[in-house]
C-alpha cells in the first residue's frame, strides 16, 4: 500500500527506482584500512541499509590519483584493488534494499604536500590552502590530462564494483577551482571567461560520460553560491549547471557556500545553535530552475523538517546524513510508527570534530556507529535470569546503563542526587548554544521508562540505600566533582566553570579563566561570562587555544570571543591564586618556555582542570562485591561477560563507569556502559 508520508514515497532517479526519500549523502568517517572500504567500512553502510536508508553514498572525498593524497582517511579510487571491496559493499547494501553511491574527487589543494607519496599538490593557481596549509603548484597541460583520465578509471572502478553511480565533488576541490573565478586566475585558455573556466569540469564529465555509458549515474555536489568575495554567484552557478546537465550529470546535491576557512566550513555544515536547515529554501530555489532531481543535506536533523522539504517540492531527496551517524534505524523507526523513539541528532557536531581528534567519525551519543563489529545498534534482551540491577547517578553514562540494562530485561532502580537527570549535561546545556544537547539526556530516560526503569530523584544514595535493594549488579556512574587540586595555594580563592555555567557565580568585572583541559568547558564559561559583561582573559598552558574543541565548533566561541574582546594568553600556566592587598585575588602565572612570570590582579579567577572521580561509595561498596570492582578488560572488549570472582562471600557484581572511573566526555561516559551492560 503506498503510504501518505512524502519521506516514505519512492523515487525514480533515471533508471534507478529509491524505495523512499531519505538519503545518507556522502561523507568520510575514515573507516577504511589502507584506502579500502572493508569490513568496518561497510558494515557501517550496511547498517544504514538495514536500518531503511533508500540511498547511502560512501567515500566521501574519495580520491582519484596519488597527488591527490588522503586528508583524513579517504578511500583510494585510483588502485585497481578497490574494485572488489566496492563488489562486496554494494551486493550487502542491495540486498538490504538500499542503493549506494561513491563521492569521487581530485583534492587539489585540500589536503598536505607531506603525506601520501609526497607528491606535488596541483591547483588552478597558486593560492595557499588555509586548512591544510599546502601550497600548491599551478597545474601544468600534462597534469590535466593525467587527472582526467583518473576520473574516468575511477569511474568505471565504482562501477564495476557495482555501485549505482557516483556524485562529483565540485566544492573546495579541484574540480570547482577552475570554474571559480576566486580561485583561478589564470591567463591561458583555461581561464578568464566563464567559458573558458568550465573547460576543464566540461572535459571531466564528458570523459566519465563516455567511458560509463548513458545508464550510469552520475550527481554533483555543487556549491551554486560561494558566498566568498570574487567567489561563483547563483546565476553563474546555474550556467555551469546547465552544461553540466548538457555533458551527463544526473542530480545535484546543493551546497551554499565554501570551505576556504574552519569559519565558512562551519557555515556550511552547521553546528548546534543555529537555525535549523538554514539554506533549505535556497535549494527550493533552485529545484524551481532546474530540471534534475535536487538533494540536498544541511542540518536537516529532525523528521518533521525533511518531511517538510520534501511535502512542499523543495527536494526530490534530503539528506539526513549526521541524524544517521546518530540513528542508522532512523527510516525504520518512522515506517514502523516509532518517530518518537529515533535517537536524536543534537549537532554537536563531535562526529567530525572527532576524525581529527582521534582519527575516525564518533557519534557524540551512539557509540556503537562505526563500531558494529562489536556493538548493537538494536539492543537485544538478555537470554540469561533476570537481574536486580541498582544504578546510581543519572548522568550519560547511568542513563545509558540503565537503557541498555532495561532493555536487556533486567529490573533497573536509578538513585539520582539531583531532581533531575543529566548530570554535567545539564551544565554544558545551559549555554544557550548547546542548548540541543539536552536531547541526549531526554532520550535515555524516555527509552529507559519503555522499559520499565525505575528513577528516583533527589535521593543520595549511600550503601544503606543501595544494598536496601538487594541487587545482583550495581553500576556506580556518581560522576565527577571539579578539580582544584593543582593550585598550589588558593583553592578556596577560585571559581569553577561549574559555578558559572550553573548561574551561582556572576561578574561584571575582570575575570580570569583558566583552562587546563582543553575542551569545551572552558570556553563556554569564557563565553557565557564575557556576553553577560566580564572582561575575560583566558589563559591555558597550551600552545593552541582549546586543543580538544574542533573546526567545527570553534568558530562559533572565536566569533563571540571577538565580538566581545576576549584576551587570549597562551603557554602559561597557573600555579597559585593569592589575596591582594586590596582584597582582590592575585593569580601567579609561569611559563614552560621562559623564566618570565606573570601577576594578574583581577575581581576572580574561574579554573577547569577536569574533574576528580566521585567515587566514595564506590570503595564503600567494595567489599561487598563478587567481583571487588575489578573489569575483565579481555572479556569487556570481545563483548563477553563479566565473570571475575574474587569474593566468594560477596552478593553482587560492581562497577563503576564514567566520570566516577576518570575525568573523559560524554562519549566515552556513554561508551563504557554500553559495551559493559550489552554483555550483562
Amino acid at each position: 500500500m503506498r503510504t501518505l508520508d512524502p519521506l516514505l514515497q519512492d523515487f525514480r532517479l533515471k533508471h534507478l527506482t529509491l524505495r523512499n526519500r531519505v538519503v545518507s549523502t556522502s561523507h568520510e568517517p575514515a573507516y577504511g584500512e589502507d584506502g579500502m572500504p572493508k569490513d568496518r567500512y561497510r558494515l557501517y553502510h550496511l547498517e544504514k541499509a538495514r536500518g531503511g536508508v533508500g540511498l547511502t553514498m560512501i567515500g566521501g572525498s574519495a580520491v582519484v590519483s596519488p597527488d591527490s593524497p588522503p586528508s583524513f582517511g579517504n578511500l583510494l579510487l585510483y588502485r585497481d584493488d578497490i574494485v572488489p571491496w566496492l563488489r562486496r559493499l554494494s551486493d550487502d547494501v542491495h540486498e538490504a534494499g538500499a542503493a549506494v553511491m561513491c563521492q569521487v574527487t581530485h583534492l587539489g589543494r585540500r589536503t598536505s604536500n607531506f603525506t601520501g607519496d609526497w607528491l606535488p599538490l596541483v591547483y588552478p593557481s597558486r593560492l595557499r590552502e588555509p586548512a591544510h596549509r599546502a601550497f600548491p603548484k599551478v597545474a601544468e597541460p600534462w597534469d590535466l590530462d593525467r587527472i582526467v583520465a583518473d576520473f574516468r578509471d575511477a569511474a568505471l572502478r565504482c562501477r564495476d564494483g557495482g555501485l549505482d553511480g557516483i556524485e562529483l565533488m565540485a566544492y573546495g576541490h579541484l574540480f570547482d577551482a577552475f570554474h571559480s573565478p576566486a580561485t583561478n586566475h589564470r591567463s591561458d585558455e583555461l581561464g578568464g571567461t566563464l567559458e573558458r573556466r568550465m573547460a576543464f569540469p566540461r572535459r571531466v564529465i564528458q570523459e566519465i560520460r563516455a567511458a560509463v555509458g548513458p545508464d550510469f549515474i552520475i550527481g554533483i555536489r555543487m556549491s551554486m553560491e560561494e558566498d566568498l568575495a570574487g567567489g561563483l554567484g547563483r546565476e553563474e552557478a546555474l550556467e555551469l549547471l546547465r552544461h553540466y546537465v548538457h555533458d551527463g550529470i544526473d542530480f545535484l546535491s546543493v551546497i551554499k557556500g565554501n570551505i576556504d576557512s574552519d569559519a565558512h566550513l562551519a557555515a556550511v555544515i552547521p553546528s548546534m545553535g543555529t537555525p535549523a536547515a538554514p539554506f533549505l529554501e535556497f535549494a527550493g530555489e533552485l529545484k524551481r530552475a532546474l530540471d534534475i532531481p535536487v538533494m540536498h543535506a544541511a542540518r536537516i536533523q529532525d523528521v518533521a523538517t525533511a518531511r517538510y522539504a520534501v511535502r512542499e517540492g523543495l527536494l526530490d531527496l534530503v539528506g539526513m546524513t549526521r541524524p544517521q551517524l546518530a540513528d542508522p534505524h532512523l527510516v525504520r523507526k518512522l515506517a514502523a510508527g516509532e518517530e518518537d523513539r529515533i535517537r536524536p541528532c543534537v549537532g554537536a557536531n563531535y562526529c567530525l570534530d572527532a576524525i581529527y581528534d582521534s582519527g575516525d567519525a564518533k557519534c557524540i551519543h551512539n557509540p556503537a556507529t562505526g563500531r558494529e563489529q562489536a556493538l548493537p545498534h538494536t539492543i537485544e534482551r538478555s537470554p540469561r535470569p533476570r537481574r536486580k540491577t541498582v544504578v546510581v547517578g543519572a548522568g550519560p553514562a547511568g542513563l545509558e546503563a540503565a537503557r541498555v540494562l532495561g532493555e536487556r530485561g533486567h529490573q533497573v532502580v536509578v538513585f539520582e542526587a539531583a531532581d533531575a537527570p543529566g548530570g554535567q549535561i545539564r551544565l554544558a546545556a545551559s549555554s544557550p548554544r548547546r542548548a540541543d544537547l539536552i536531547g541526549i539526556v531526554d532520550w535515555r530516560v524516555t527509552e529507559a521508562k519503555h522499559s520499565g526503569v525505575d528513577f528516583r530523584y533527589g535521593t543520595l544514595a549511600g550503601t544503606k540505600e543501595v544494598l536496601a535493594e538487594e541487587p545482583d549488579l550495581v553500576v556506580v556512574a556518581t560522576g565527577g566533582t571539579p578539580d582544584r587540586s593543582f593550585l598550589t595555594a588558593g583553592q578556596e580563592l577560585v571559581m569553577d566553570t561549574w559555578d558559572v555555567m550553573d548561574g551561582s557565580f556572576r561578574t561584571h568585572g575582570n575575570v580570569l579563566v583558566y583552562d587546563d583541559n582543553g575542551t569545551e568547558q572552558a570556553m563556554d564559561a569564557t563565553e557565557l561570562l564575557a556576553t553577560r559583561g566580564a572582561r575575560v582573559e583566558l589563559v591555558t598552558p597550551e600552545r593552541q587555544l582549546a586543543p580538544g574543541v574542533g573546526s567545527m565548533n570553534s568558530p562559533a566561541y572565536l566569533a563571540a570571543f571577538t565580538e566581545h574582546d576576549v584576551t587570549i594568553t597562551l603557554a602559561y600556566r597557573l600555579t597559585a591564586v593569592t589575596r591582594g592587598a586590596d582584597g582582590r585575588p592575585v593569580a601567579h602565572l609561569v611559563s614552560d618556555y621562559a623564566d618570565h612570570p606573570l601577576e594578574r590582579h583581577v575581581d576572580q579567577v574561574v579554573v577547569e582542570h577536569g574533574t576528580l572521580p566521585n567515587d566514595d561509595l564506590y570503595f564503600e561498596l567494595l567489599p561487598g562485591s563478587s567481583n571487588l570492582g575489578e573489569v575483565d578488560h579481555e572479556a569487556l572488549l570481545a563483548g563477553s561477560p563479566q565473570t571475575v570472582n574474587r569474593n566468594a562471600a560477596g552478593s553482587y557484581q560492581l562497577f563503576r563507569i564514567g566520570d566516577a572511573v576518570n575525568s573523559r566526555n560524554i562519549h566515552a561516559a556513554i561508551y563504557d556502559a554500553l559495551r559493559l551492560c550489552t554483555a550483562t
